[in-house]
């Protein structure tokens, strides 16, 4: 019920205007959505257990800080695609509900098989071990305007790469043409299995429960956007995050390969998580990037 009551406020209530998100705006909704996953979580501490409620809490902290290199690529592709900061949200709108279409069906693939293939938990977590060390050692080169997916839908269809308005597609003479709005959704959707492939199980290494699993993420996804608008430019700055995020990646992964023999505490796990933050919050902070 809590979760269908987020899903209205978020894609009925309030964005029902258009137009440039305010910093103000921005960061006012992103704390909402931070006290109505703290308010879920409690309720869930409250009427399933303490183990519930930490798993939810530890789950949602390892969701939010991957999604933080989420905003670096939206605003790569808001930038490649020449999308406008008034357009914008109605790009980052339609896509929040392919989304979560997508984690649901992640996290479900995603439990059934590690309840019926038990072997899956090693894939799962050398996966995630890779994928760490691959972010902490090399910084990948995103261009999505050179992307195989980009070709296609430029083949498909023809481009009015002049547009500048809020629609997907436009007519010209007579012909129906995409946009620059639909290429940046497109690719924005393409992205997201890639961040699904890797924040799912990273959830999954926290807890089997697909009601925590995907109540985790739909907090987390929603206050996306809103996060994007409010921290894009200040996120930026942060010059260690990535390495941050990557340690975290290695530490779910670790763990997900170790429970069985050595299980870590979830409570310890979140508290390792939040360590793991703020060292690189500190660090960027006390050796900031020389370019902007």
């Amino acid at each position: 019920m809590v979760v269908s009551v987020a899903l209205t406020i978020d894609l009925t209530l309030t964005h029902l205007g258009s137009g440039r998100v305010s910093l103000k705006r921005a960061l006012a909704e992103t704390a909402l959505w931070v006290c109505l996953a703290t308010g879920f979580g409690v309720w869930m501490y409250v009427s399933r257990g303490r183990q519930s409620g930490i798993e939810f809490f530890t789950a949602y902290l390892v969701e939010k800080s991957l999604s933080a290199d989420n905003v670096f690529v939206f605003l790569l592709i808001f930038r490649t695609f020449g999308i406008e900061a008034q357009f914008q949200h109605r790009v980052l709108y339609t896509g929040v509900v392919g989304a979560l279409v997508l984690r649901l069906v992640f996290v479900l693939a995603g439990v059934q098989l590690l309840r019926h293939f038990h072997f899956t938990i090693y894939i799962f977590g050398t996966g995630l071990l890779i994928l760490g060390l691959h972010m902490l050692v090399f910084t990948p080169a995103f261009r999505p305007e050179q992307s195989w997916l980009m070709r296609l839908v430029r083949r498909i269809h023809p481009v009015d790469s002049s547009y500048k308005g809020h629609r997907f597609w436009v007519r010209n003479s007579g012909r129906l043409t995409a946009t620059p709005l639909l290429l940046a959704l497109v690719a924005i959707e393409a992205m997201d299995v890639i961040f699904a492939a890797d924040s799912v199980p990273a959830v999954l290494a926290i807890t089997r429960d697909p009601f925590i699993a995907y109540s985790s993420n739909i907090f987390a996804i929603l206050g996306l956007r809103a996060m994007y608008f409010g921290l894009a430019e200040l996120m930026a700055r942060m010059r260690f995050l990535h390495q941050g995020l990557s340690v975290i990646l290695m530490f779910v992964g670790a763990k997900m390969l170790v429970n069985e023999s050595i299980p870590i505490p979830a409570l310890i796990s979140s508290a390792l998580i939040i360590t793991i933050l703020i060292v690189a919050g500190l660090a960027s902070w006390l050796c900031p990037s020389k370019t902007p």
